[in-house]
């Protein structure tokens, strides 16, 4: 994860001995990063105070915040047809 282009056959690696994490915080709303979480919108680093797991499972459906705000599709004959809500 990385630079990995300068990596070829014969190259020395070594294994970190963690599990893929991902920083977290609330200063990542509203900013655009790439796949690694590294700011590319040219506002400076992002701090963080805590990580999670790349591959993390899912909340359960009863923590999870009920769908309670329509969506508009904006065709009215969809809009009729199937009731979409935010979220689903």
């Amino acid at each position: 994860m990385g630079d990995g282009l300068m990596i070829q056959e014969g190259s020395l690696v070594k294994a970190t001995g963690r599990i893929a994490q991902i920083p977290v915080s609330e200063a990542y709303l509203g900013r655009v990063i790439n796949a690694l979480a590294k700011p590319i919108d040219g506002r400076g680093e992002i701090s963080f105070s805590e990580s999670r797991l790349i591959k993390s499972p899912a909340p359960g459906i009863i923590s999870r915040r009920s769908v309670y705000e329509p969506l508009q599709a904006g065709l009215v004959a969809i809009d009729s047809m199937i009731p979409i809500g935010r979220g689903q």
